[in-house]
Parts: C-alpha cells; sequence; structure tokens
C-alpha cells in the first residue's frame, strides 16, 4: 500500500495495467487505446436516456433531435477535458476536487456525486427490470427489480480478468444495443424530410424544457467524467510529452468514436418513437413498457418488441458495471476509503432498489417511467458540480504546463457550463415558483428556499474559490521590493519560553525542542489547558480528579527538568482552550510559544487547526509549530 494519499492510484487494482509503450505499428498501436471510452458510452445509452428519448419523440416528434446532437456535442468536449485530466495529471476528478477545495466543500462535492450515482443506478435497476419483464413476462417488476441485485456478482467476475475483457464484454453489449435499433430503424421507416427538421433548434415549452433537461442529464452524466479521468489512467504511457500527447490524440479517437455510437442509439429511440407513435397519434406513449407492446402492432412483426427488450437488457446490464466503479472512484478519490468492491456494489445498489419498491408498490407500475425521467433530471441538476472543477483544472497551466487547454477551448467549455446551469436553474426555478404559487405547503417553501441558499453557496464557492486561490498566490509571487543588504541578522537572545503540552507521548518532543532552543539559560513555562466539565463551570476554583492529575504531572515535569539543571515554572488554564493559552504566554512574558500539531484531516483540521491559527494570530511573539505525528 503507499504510504501517503498522494502515491495511490486511481482504480489502483488495474492502474496502468494496460502497457501502451510497447512498440507497435498501425491498428495495434491505436487498439492498445481503445476502451476507456467505450465504458463511458454506455452511460450514455443506459435505460434512464430511454425513458426521456421515448418521451422526447412520442409527444415531440423529431422536435428534440437538435438537443440530442447538442447534448453528444457537449460530451463530446466534457469527456475529453476529463481524460485530458487524467492522462496529463494521472488524477481523477474526485482526488483532483479533493486537493483543490477544503474539507467541507469536498464533502458537499461527494454527497452529489453519490446522489448522481444513485440517480444512475435507480433508471438501470429499472431498465433491467423493465427488460426481463417484458421478455419473460412472468417475471413482474418488483421480481426483476430482486434480480438486479445479483448482478453485483458480474463486476467481480468479470474483474477477475483484467480491464481489457471487461472492456470486451461492454463493447459486445454497445454493439448488441447499436445493432437492435439499427433494424428496429429499419422497421419503422422514418419520415427523412422531417427527420432533418428536427436538427434545427426550436424554443421549447415548460414541458418540453422539462424532458429536453432530461435529455442532458442523461447524455452529459456527471458521474462519466470521474469515470473517464480514471479509466484512461489504466493505459501505461511515457513520462515525456510526445507520448502524452499521442495518448491524448488516440483518446480523442476513440471518444469521437464511442460518444457517437451513443448518439446513434439514442437518436435511434427517440427517431423510433417520433415516427411510430408520434405520427400515428399515441403521443401519449411515454412508457417503455407501452412502447414495447405497441411496436408489434404498428410494426407489423414480433421482431420489433423483441429487440427492443434485448436491448434494453444490453443497455441496464452494461450501465451498471461502469456505475459501480464510478462509485469506487468517487468514494476512493474524495474519502480516501477503499471497501471491498462486492460491499461497495452492494450499497449503491440497495440505495436505487428502495426507491424502486418503493413507488412499485405504493403506485404500482405506471409511474416507473416518470421515476426515470426524474432520475435523469437529478443526473442534469449534479453537472455543474463536476463541469465546474473539470474547466478549472485543466486550465491550471500551474498543473497542466503545456497540455493546459487553449483560450477558445476554455471559452466554449464555459459556454457549455453557462448552458447547462443555466437550463437547471431555469427549470427548477420554473418549478419552484409553482409551489410558492399555491397556498399552503408552507413546509415545502421553507425547504426549497434552504436548499436553495445551500446550492448557491456551494456553486460559488466551487466556482470562485481557484480563482481567488490563483490570484492570491500570483500576487504573493510578485516581487514587492528591490533587494537590501542583510546588515541586522542579531537578535535577543530567547529567555523565556512557553511550551503548551497535552500529557501524551508528544510532550517529550516538544519539551525537547524547546530545551534546544534555550538551552539552560532559559525559563521555561509548561503550561497545559484543563478540559474537564468541572473545569469549564468552575474555572480555578475547580477541584476534580482531571484537575488535580494535570498539576500533579506539570509538578512531575518540572521536577525532572530542574533535577536537570533547568529553570521551570507551571502553569494550569482552564475553560478556553484559546483564551487560556494566550493569557498565559502574556501573563509571563514568554518570548517563544512551541505547540504541537498533530496533522489532522477532515473535522480533526478544523478543531486543532484553528486553535493553532488563533493562538498565533493572538501573539505578537513568534509561535513555533512541531509536527509531532
Amino acid at each position: 500500500m503507499p504510504s501517503s494519499y498522494e502515491k495511490e492510484n486511481s482504480l489502483s487494482e488495474v492502474h496502468e495495467s494496460v502497457d501502451t509503450t510497447l512498440p507497435k505499428k498501425g491498428l495495434r498501436k491505436y487498439a492498445a487505446f481503445i476502451g476507456p471510452a467505450y465504458l463511458v458510452s454506455v452511460g450514455y445509452m443506459d435505460p434512464g436516456n430511454w425513458a426521456t428519448d421515448l418521451q422526447g419523440g412520442a409527444k415531440f416528434g423529431y422536435q428534440l433531435i437538435w438537443v440530442l446532437l447538442m447534448s453528444n456535442l457537449m460530451a463530446l468536449l466534457l469527456q475529453g477535458l476529463s481524460a485530458r485530466l487524467g492522462i496529463v495529471r494521472r488524477r481523477d476528478l474526485a482526488q483532483a476536487n479533493r486537493e483543490a477545495y477544503p474539507p467541507l466543500i469536498n464533502f458537499c462535492l461527494y454527497i452529489l456525486a453519490e446522489i448522481a450515482i444513485a440517480a444512475c443506478d435507480l433508471a438501470e435497476v429499472l431498465g433491467m427490470a423493465l427488460g426481463l419483464h417484458l421478455l419473460f413476462p412472468s417475471i413482474s417488476l418488483l421480481a426483476g427489480v430482486g434480480i438486479t441485485v445479483l448482478d453485483t456478482l458480474l463486476l467481480l467476475w468479470l474483474q477477475r480478468f483484467g480491464i481489457r475483457k471487461l472492456e470486451a464484454f461492454i463493447i459486445a453489449l454497445v454493439v448488441t444495443i447499436g445493432a437492435c435499433f439499427l433494424i428496429e430503424i429499419f422497421l419503422a421507416k422514418p419520415d427523412v424530410s422531417e427527420l432533418v427538421k428536427g436538427f434545427v433548434p426550436t424554443s421549447l415549452s415548460n414541458e418540453a424544457l422539462y424532458i429536453a433537461v432530461g435529455i442532458i442529464g442523461a447524455t452529459v452524466m456527471p458521474h462519466n467524467l470521474y469515470l473517464h479521468s480514471a479509466l484512461v489512467q489504466t493505459r501505461k504511457i511515457g513520462k515525456d510529452a510526445l507520448s502524452i500527447k499521442k495518448a491524448l490524440k488516440y483518446n480523442l479517437i476513440d471518444s469521437t468514436i464511442a460518444l457517437n455510437a451513443a448518439f446513434f442509439v439514442n437518436a435511434a429511440i427517440l427517431v423510433l418513437a417520433a415516427s411510430v407513435f408520434f405520427t400515428t397519434g399515441n403521443s401519449d406513449v411515454a412508457k417503455i413498457e407501452d412502447a414495447h407492446h405497441l411496436l408489434d402492432g404498428l410494426l407489423g412483426t414480433n421482431l420489433a418488441p423483441l429487440l427492443f427488450a434485448v436491448a434494453l437488457i444490453a443497455a441496464g446490464q452494461s450501465s451498471t458495471v461502469t456505475g459501480t466503479l464510478a462509485g469506487q472512484i468517487v468514494m476512493e478519490g474524495y474519502l480516501k476509503l477503499r471497501i471491498n468492491p462486492w460491499l461497495r456494489r452492494l450499497i449503491t445498489r440497495l440505495i436505487a432498489i428502495v426507491p424502486a419498491v418503493i413507488v412499485i408498490m405504493v403506485f404500482g407500475d405506471e409511474k416507473l417511467d416518470d421515476l426515470l425521467v426524474f432520475s435523469q433530471v437529478i443526473l442534469s441538476l449534479q453537472l455543474g458540480f463536476a463541469v465546474i472543477p473539470l474547466i478549472h483544472f485543466v486550465s491550471d497551466k500551474k498543473t497542466m504546463g503545456e497540455f493546459t487547454i487553449k483560450p477558445l477551448t476554455q471559452f466554449v467549455a464555459w459556454l457549455v457550463a453557462a448552458i447547462l446551469v443555466f437550463l437547471n436553474v431555469k427549470m427548477v426555478v420554473d418549478a419552484s415558483l409553482e409551489v410558492f404559487k399555491e397556498d399552503g405547503n408552507i413546509g415545502w417553501k421553507i425547504t426549497i428556499i434552504i436548499l436553495g441558499l445551500i446550492f448557491l453557496w456551494l456553486f460559488l464557492m466551487m466556482t470562485f474559490l481557484p480563482v481567488i486561490k490563483k490570484n492570491l498566490q500570483k500576487s504573493s509571487s510578485k516581487i514587492h521590493n528591490e533587494s537590501t543588504p542583510l546588515s541586522n541578522l542579531e537578535l535577543k537572545p530567547i529567555t523565556r519560553i512557553a511550551v503548551a503540552l497535552d500529557f501524551t507521548k508528544n510532550d517529550e518532543r516538544l519539551i525537547a525542542n524547546a530545551l534546544s532552543q534555550g538551552g539552560k539559560n532559559a525559563t521555561y513555562v509548561l503550561l497545559h489547558i484543563v478540559e474537564s466539565a468541572s473545569a469549564k463551570y468552575l474555572g480555578s476554583d475547580s477541584d476534580d480528579v482531571e484537575t488535580r492529575v494535570d498539576a500533579a504531572r506539570l509538578k512531575e515535569y518540572q521536577q525532572q527538568l530542574s533535577d536537570l539543571g533547568y529553570t521551570v515554572q507551571t502553569f494550569l488554564g482552564y475553560r478556553n482552550r484559546i483564551k487560556e493559552i494566550v493569557r498565559i504566554v502574556d501573563e509571563s512574558n514568554a518570548e517563544l510559544l512551541i505547540m504541537g500539531a498533530h496533522r489532522h484531516t477532515g473535522i480533526k483540521d478544523y478543531l486543532f487547526g484553528e486553535t493553532i491559527d488563533a493562538v498565533r494570530h493572538l501573539l505578537k511573539i513568534p509561535v513555533l509549530i512541531i509536527n509531532v505525528s
């Protein structure tokens, strides 16, 4: 295991397991890079896409094809940026976030990423269950949802054979989905002239906007940005600039082919719905199950619904594998937490199954497709929180060097981010206004306001904190004054040194550092803050066991040092740790304070790190911080 987080690799079990540095010619040289984009592309054709594409085609005909095309172009750009981050920095998006943002912001981003993965997994659960039910009517939807738990074993089995076999399995499923829909389109015979008109952007009604946002959320998925930045690291590449350029080039080709295949599948579903349902007046067909049954009657062959069900199962199964990998990347990257893959998969799957089971039991099968579309809208709402940090990272010259994206690419990337955020904000605001127009619903209104403020705070911090940090670094690196001769380097010897003790094994190291500073000519002020309940309430009048033990411990240290020829004074403080340390240091006229730092992370960093910072800012004397762990 690595000795530090910085040395840990994304997806460590398959990290750099495919060697692209071996001498190869022709297509074999490119073949070594094929794979990551196809694993990513299955997220763009999962059952959640089916629900949004079917509803879009059935209700609005070919009108929303331009939304699909726009979404695909966005996906190509953003997945390219994600791959660039992984190839150049050898960090996935979760790891990069953890290194760039404070713990609280990182925790919020982690929660949002987990919600996105759960929403994606919900779509896969429902899609698999629907596919099984359509192919085998004797299997109820509820039973199908239960069966999906078993696919937790599939990923474990596939991972035994390495990343290349896993990629081959996914590519086979992608080919199956594509072949099924190629035959479906041939059977449907869409109106080509009307289809072409669908590529022209048009204004959208509120209902069409809801579906459009769902299409974008189903196409440009936040968890895929985490996934792609990790999967490209399964390729071992040279460290030189030429090797990195080659990797970027081949991954761009890989992404273009894979994501265009995903666009074909999504467009095929929408075109199928438009040509079969919208044109025949069945615009209310918004359910995958209804679409399956109607295909038989409207196309006049039982092959169509069979292919539909097979493709649906393939889509759900392929997506569930990549969703698990994304979950592993997010958890390890943000929390540095590694758990058994089967347990991680089981937790994710159970989170997705619970809402599916509740909806089926309460509402029956009628609301499943609405739940699918809603899951994709949730994904879309998370997009900004993955896209904006990604753009910051690949635009940073300090970490990306010569591979920083060009100004034009930055402009387009920020434009895409702005479009995504605008569409999501508009949809949320429109939905919220409907709630506020109604009488009552006080609880919902308060909840919406609180969540809105939290999201606004997180969005502003996530967006502008990297910019503020960069500007501060620039200003601090500027040369403010010309160099001057060093003419006054003498300091008065330190004669009084205060040492803040916590009565652990670290005390010995702190005292040793103090003695090395002053020798036997200085006076040492040993201080400790009593934090028992009695001490916090009674202050110096406290006489509980902890206070007496602490006082005795200080006297013991004093006696040992006195026996060695050192002059020592001791002080106990009470109640507030920060104020008492400052008070004792001031009253004892100490000229230097020595404190220990434990290199805590997370919440402990706030508790103990803030103590050191607060004391340091309140004192005028030097403070020496000793790392004791």
